[in-house]
């Protein structure tokens, strides 16, 4: 017995005439009576008395029918959420992110955005090491993931490219070149550089003032970065959205001298997904942030 049996039984049943039953479902009247025949032959017992002007049901037509209403309900709304996971309307996503993207709002700005347009879409976010991000997302252990780029990648993976900024310098307020609203990056030569997790502005740093950098702890977290600075453990190259975002005490933010290199906020995502969720979120940053 299909499922097509219980709609053809249902029709039937409401419509307490064949023929009627027959017009709702766009078959012939042959056709539904040879259907129900079936049914009646495969249940062993009577579903419907019969006469010429109508048709009524019988006991056990009566018993079948909460039950027939119940499997095809069910079935309606099985296929109903399926559809429905399969166009992103419903599900859940697994999103990693770098603390610095949400010193700029970005993170803020996608989140509540998509959450807004898609209720129905749980959204499990948290920071992560940003090292372990693109392997998390190419082994499918998250889904999306921000990080700072630029930052090696699996080959798994694809990127999404927002917001790119620059650098400053993250100095404690009583150091002797504190002094001065720009500094000359050969000035840096003798400091001890604390490592935040994208290094790129460091080593651009050392490149454009002509030293090899004497380096430090890499701690983590840009606070975690900053946090040493306030405690005078050396200087920082840190992405100049900091500056608005993270005030501790005694350290200042000095513009470099001639330092023109970038990060930009990357979302990583698996080049082949068809997750229903992950593409909608593909789809909605593409119309909002492009």
């Amino acid at each position: 017995m299909e499922l097509r049996h219980f709609r053809y039984f249902l029709a039937v049943a409401e419509a307490c005439n064949f023929t009627r039953a027959a017009g709702q479902l766009g078959i012939a009247v042959p056709t539904l009576s040879r259907q129900i025949k079936e049914m009646e032959e495969e249940l062993g017992l009577k579903l419907f008395e019969r006469s010429q002007r109508q048709v009524s049901l019988t006991d056990a037509g009566r018993t079948l029918l909460v039950e027939a209403r119940v499997v095809v309900e069910r079935f309606d709304a099985a296929q109903d959420q399926a559809q429905r996971a399969a166009r992103g309307e419903i599900g859940r996503l697994e999103i990693g992110y770098v603390a610095s993207a949400v010193y700029g709002g970005l993170l803020q700005r996608h989140i509540s955005g998509f959450a807004d347009a898609n209720p129905n879409v749980h959204l499990s976010i948290r920071e992560y090491p940003m090292a372990d991000l693109p392997r998390q997302v190419a082994e499918g252990k998250i889904d999306l993931a921000y990080v700072r780029a630029p930052l090696p990648m699996p080959a798994e993976v694809a990127t999404l490219d927002f917001d790119e900024e620059g650098y400053v310098l993250a100095i404690h307020a009583v150091h002797p070149l504190a002094a001065a609203t720009t500094l000359d990056p050969r000035r840096l030569a003798n400091e001890r550089f604390i490592l935040p997790e994208q290094v790129s502005g460091t080593l651009a740093t050392a490149k454009l003032g002509g030293f090899a950098p004497r380096l430090g702890p890499q701690p983590g977290s840009l606070v975690a970065v900053l946090a040493l600075v306030s405690l005078a453990q050396g200087v920082a190259i840190v992405p100049r959205s900091v500056v608005g975002a993270i005030q501790l005490p005694h350290v200042l933010y000095r513009a470099v001298k001639g330092l023109d290199e970038t990060s930009w906020l990357g979302l990583v995502h698996r080049r082949f997904d068809k997750g229903g969720a992950v593409q909608r979120f593909l789809r909605y940053l593409a119309d909002t942030e492009r």
